[in-house]
């Protein structure tokens, strides 16, 4: 999923969810990081290098452009992606509800639980065929956190869903994320444009989606 697609309804404002030191301890907005720190400019968003880390592009196939950044980090993936949202009210609440049902079409399920960002989806996903045996599930969490004029979500998987160790790990590699929201006038749920490291890292490869 790049783009979330709007429902065509304008339901009430919903509150923003995010932890309570956000603003200190992240995700961060761009207006919040440590400008002497040595992160890996990807466009919308910077990544903070880290041992183990691994990072891959995720490229549509018929646009050619970057979509999402994938980490591998801890035995576990994160997938992430910024999306404009409004100044005042948050996009995570409304999107949950919108993943869960995507994943019921697709025949899993989903339990909302408190996470240590807030309020997270937990899904069991069909394993589809030719990627494991036939009647397995995969475990992966949905994460969000609303910032200002942004939203951030997370994609687990690996161990950092089942594995507390690892799940601390992935997590706090998310909340060393910075969002480049930039002043351009974007529509709520529009994916902040995502691009190549503007200096190799030699750790980063494009993955076509």
């Amino acid at each position: 999923m790049s783009d979330i697609a709007p429902t065509g309804e304008f339901p009430e404002p919903m509150p923003k969810s995010a932890p309570d030191d956000r603003e200190s301890e992240g995700p961060f907005d761009e207006t919040e990081a440590n400008p002497v720190r040595p992160y890996v400019d990807l466009g919308g968003i910077k990544i903070l290098p880290r041992e183990g880390l691994h990072l891959r592009l995720e490229i549509e196939e018929g646009s050619k452009r970057v979509v999402a950044v994938g980490l591998d980090y801890a035995g576990s993936t994160l997938q992430v992606q910024p999306f404009a949202a409004p100044r005042t009210s948050g996009l995570w609440h409304e999107i949950r509800e919108q993943i869960a049902d995507q994943i019921a079409r697709q025949g899993g399920t989903t339990t909302l639980r408190e996470g240590p960002l807030g309020p997270e989806l937990v899904a069991e996903i069909p394993v589809a065929a030719g990627q494991g045996a036939g009647g397995t599930t995969r475990l992966t969490r949905f994460i969000g956190v609303d910032g200002p004029r942004w939203f951030l979500r997370g994609v687990i998987a690996g161990e950092g869903a089942v594995n507390p160790e690892a799940a601390a790990q992935v997590e706090d590699l998310f909340r060393s994320i910075v969002v480049m929201r930039g002043s351009t006038p974007m529509p709520p749920r529009d994916l902040i444009p995502l691009r190549m490291p503007s200096t190799p890292t030699g750790s980063a490869e494009p993955t076509a989606v």
